[in-house]
């Protein structure tokens, strides 16, 4: 696949979602969305893990400030050190190169360096390790997991490559996701070792600090959209109080004008006195 063909299968970055969230915004704001379509477009767009899913939500509106421009399927070049600065590389044997539960449970998250290889066991107990904000000994890394009637979980951030190696007997690995293209740089993660009425799990998730950002951001855009709607109830409340202050005022003023007696024939006219004849007076 050439670099200019589209790729739908290829995970879509935070930028990505926020580019297709601006759309959304825009269409919004030029009356091309009402409120329900707003909402239920920008939790898919949220929810889009690839840009497959993603192309769909915009396809039909105009990108903000062009004609017409449905969301890119190109997979830009991740920019120099996205990685890099994670891969750390040299001698660095790693923060922890093994980890053991019996009976218990071990952690390995947060800031810590992944060393090459990574070796853990866990017999009627469980594991956890976490890489979304971990640096990486070497651009390939190794956890090599053996869980018997327990289970060990990997979770990797987006754009890491997995693989899955490992034999289950009586129990399994997780290959889920495995086989989801890496972005630019991105080191990989080789998952294997042995599972024995246990299992080991892979989740990609995003960091515990991207998700809050983006909790917070829709947060904020829900916020602005009820700021939106209590401008709108009070701005519809004033014409409605006004019209009814304007009804009010021409009632009173059709109350306040001078009745005149019934005279369809005139007869009280004061043209119609000087008309009469002088032997009728």
């Amino acid at each position: 696949m050439t670099d200019d063909a589209p790729a739908p299968d290829l995970r879509a970055s935070d930028a990505d979602r926020e580019r297709v969230a601006e759309v959304l915004r825009d269409a919004l704001a030029e009356g091309r969305l009402d409120m329900e379509e707003f909402e239920e477009r920008l939790d898919a767009t949220y929810r889009a893990r690839t840009y497959g899913e993603l192309a769909p939500i915009t396809r039909d509106l105009p990108a903000s400030g062009a004609a017409v421009a449905p969301v890119s399927l190109t997979k830009d070049a991740a920019p120099n050190g996205s990685w890099a600065d994670r891969i750390v590389g040299g001698d660095d044997p790693g923060t922890s190169s093994w980890a053991v539960a019996v009976m218990s449970g071990f952690q390995r998250k947060g800031r810590w360096t992944a060393p090459r290889r990574f070796n853990c066991f866990a017999f009627w107990g469980g594991g956890e390790i976490d890489l979304r904000e971990a640096n990486f000994a070497d651009r390939e890394i190794v956890i090599n997991a053996v869980a018997i009637m327990g289970g060990v979980e990997v979770i990797v951030p987006p754009g890491v490559e997995v693989v899955v190696r490992g034999v289950g007997i009586m129990g399994g690995f997780d290959h889920r996701e495995e086989g989801v293209p890496p972005e630019p740089g991105a080191p990989r993660v080789v998952v294997t070792g042995l599972a024995f009425w246990g299992g080991v799990g892979v989740q990609r998730k995003l960091p515990r600090a991207e998700r809050q950002r983006l909790r917070e951001e829709r947060r904020r855009e829900k916020q602005a959209l009820k700021e939106e709607r209590r401008r709108e109830h009070l701005e519809r409340a004033e014409r409605q109080r006004q019209d009814h202050l304007d009804s009010a005022e021409r009632h009173r003023r059709e109350l306040e004008e001078p009745r005149r007696p019934h005279d369809p024939l005139n007869l009280h006219s004061p043209h119609r006195e000087h008309e009469r004849r002088p032997e009728d007076r």
